[in-house]
């Protein structure tokens, strides 16, 4: 069985950077796509960024030149590079396995339904 554990996150003010960790067990890391979700008090969780197993990266516009997804696949583990960050950005924040082979994961990594395994998610709060 999978286990994604989350780590990093916290409170800061608005212009700070953090990094989150999402530290994957029980299966091949380096297979799989990676994605980081979040979901603000009363809003549906929403895409941030994902990267292939292959190292190609997709950002949501939001995050866009701010943040940065990668992988250590020597460490099974995946990050988020989170700069300049806003109040706008306070959600939980959870990271996603896909293990499918199927083709096409450009047109489906901002789907929830894609992924087979979760992170517990971690709070970011930003104050202006």
């Amino acid at each position: 069985q999978v286990q994604l554990v989350q780590s990093g996150g916290g409170s800061v003010q608005a212009g700070d950077s953090l990094r989150l960790s999402c530290a994957a067990s029980g299966g091949t890391f380096s297979r799989y796509n990676m994605a980081w979700f979040r979901q603000a008090p009363g809003k549906e969780r929403e895409s941030v960024a994902a990267i292939t197993r292959g190292g190609m990266s997709y950002y949501s516009e939001s995050v866009k030149g701010r943040f940065s997804i990668s992988r250590d696949n020597e460490k099974n583990t995946a990050f988020l590079q989170m700069n300049s960050l806003k109040a706008e950005d306070t959600a939980v924040y959870y990271c996603a396995a896909d293990q499918s082979t199927i083709v096409g994961y450009s047109g489906r990594y901002k789907a929830e339904g894609s992924y087979d395994y979760w992170g517990q998610g971690t709070q970011v709060t930003v104050s202006s």
